[in-house]
């Protein structure tokens, strides 16, 4: 039973109190687990819209009987349905681009053919761009959290009932310093990821009109509470700086044990935990459970997700930021000009951390129309493209990015410019995701 489940407690070690040196370790050394990079895994979240009336909004029972379907179906991925209705698939650790591509590739088109029958679609954008937030899961966590959030105002409903994602999971990197070490690899996705940001920002209206931002998801995040969704400070070395990051964030819930109700403190931090403040002792559960409810725009649990892409529209778009974010990491050539090319970044990006900073601002706000964040993405899907066949890319992919190269990247584009206004889109019967 995975630990971010409700009620689970693992051994009866994990059950002892758990005490601040051990905390400090426990997070050191699961955080950033070494050695050469070849591991990919994706997650891709999806709105579930009509295929004929995208803008009408889609029933409970409807979303329910449609996710019994989905779950009968067998995946090599893992199935989860988040509080909006939205569907994510997390891939298996796969040893290669191409393996973690054809197992999603598969998958994926059962999903859609399981949907199509119950007449909806998986619709690929950052942020509903209709609904408001309506939340479909009644579990103690999700009302837990919709308190806790709601104290710094309605983004976290937002992001939890109407945002979706393409998350690229790659290894932490080696121990030894260079193009491929860990922290290398750690600088390298709090300045890359901005470059993502803005070149995959799908996301400009939210409840029928313009936001003001390329990438709304990701100014939502930003807005999401004080620390949760901050990245630690960069002038640490990276294990020190995540374990005390973790420590000093507050917690966002208590699992009830034993019948008792979930609670929901008021900045009380996992450190002052430990130290006595709550209401009972917390264990290496509630530690390791602590950890899934900090959301960085990088989050290293052994690997790195890199969780700042909007999802993507069309059938195949989800493809091109797995390929190129993943040949960007793990093709050493490529790692060391893309990091040549993004170290300037930090200039603009100042002192506060991502994505809090004039950066990632930029990239949410106005994507590749950023003359600075323009430049950086034309070097790295350069580099990009030129790394896919030494990663065994097969002609597909090669193609996708290539295409998305050309339309986008090399003109100063995103996604988003192409997006059709929400209720043209809705007259016609149209999704903008297609």
């Amino acid at each position: 039973m995975p630990l971010d489940t409700p009620g689970a407690h693992g051994s009866a070690v994990d059950a002892e109190p758990l005490g601040e040196e051990e905390a400090e370790d426990r997070l050191r050394g699961i955080c950033f687990k070494t050695g050469p990079p070849g591991t990919v895994g994706v997650e891709l979240e999806w709105l579930l819209h009509d295929v004929e009336r995208p803008g009408a909004a889609v029933s409970h029972g409807r979303l329910t009987a449609a996710s019994d379907a989905v779950r009968a179906t067998r995946l090599d991925a893992a199935l989860t349905f988040e509080p909006g209705g939205q569907l994510e698939l997390s891939s298996r650790p796969a040893g290669s681009l191409m393996a973690c591509v054809d197992s999603m590739t598969d998958d994926l088109a059962a999903v859609r053919a399981v949907l199509a029958r119950s007449g909806l679609e998986p619709a690929g954008l950052g942020v509903d761009p209709w609904h408001s937030p309506r939340r479909l899961l009644r579990e103690p966590r999700y009302d837990a959290m919709e308190a806790s959030l709601d104290r710094w105002g309605s983004a976290g409903r937002a992001m939890m009932c109407t945002s979706a994602s393409v998350q690229v999971c790659l290894d932490a990197g080696e121990e030894e310093p260079g193009p491929l070490g860990y922290g290398r690899r750690w600088q390298l996705a709090h300045l890359l990821g901005a470059v993502l940001v803005a070149a995959f920002a799908n996301s400009p209206f939210r409840q029928g009109s313009p936001t003001g931002w390329r990438s709304t998801r990701q100014a939502l995040w930003a807005d999401l509470d004080a620390a949760r969704s901050l990245a630690p400070p960069g002038h640490h070395a990276p294990r020190e700086a995540w374990a005390a990051h973790v420590l000093d964030t507050p917690v966002m819930c208590v699992r009830g044990r034993d019948g008792r109700p979930w609670t929901v403190p008021e900045r009380l931090s996992f450190r002052d935990w430990i130290r006595g403040a709550g209401e009972r002792p917390p264990d290496r559960t509630d530690l390791d459970y602590h950890v899934t409810t900090l959301f960085p725009p990088v989050r290293p649990r052994g690997h790195l997700e890199l969780r700042m892409i909007d999802a993507q529209s069309g059938p195949d778009g989800w493809l091109v930021p797995l390929a190129v974010t993943t040949a960007l990491f793990d093709d050493p050539e490529a790692a060391e000009t893309v990091y040549r090319a993004v170290k300037p970044l930090a200039e603009t990006a100042g002192p506060s951390p991502a994505p809090r900073n004039p950066l990632w601002t930029a990239a949410a706000r106005d994507a590749l129309g950023d003359p600075e964040l323009a430049a950086a993405a034309a070097v790295c899907f350069a580099a990009a493209q030129e790394a896919l066949p030494r990663l065994g890319a097969d002609t597909r992919v090669q193609d996708a990015v290539a295409s998305f190269t050309d339309r986008y990247v090399a003109r100063g584009r995103c996604p988003a410019d192409d997006l059709p206004d929400p209720a043209t889109a809705a007259r016609h019967g149209r999704s903008p995701a297609r």
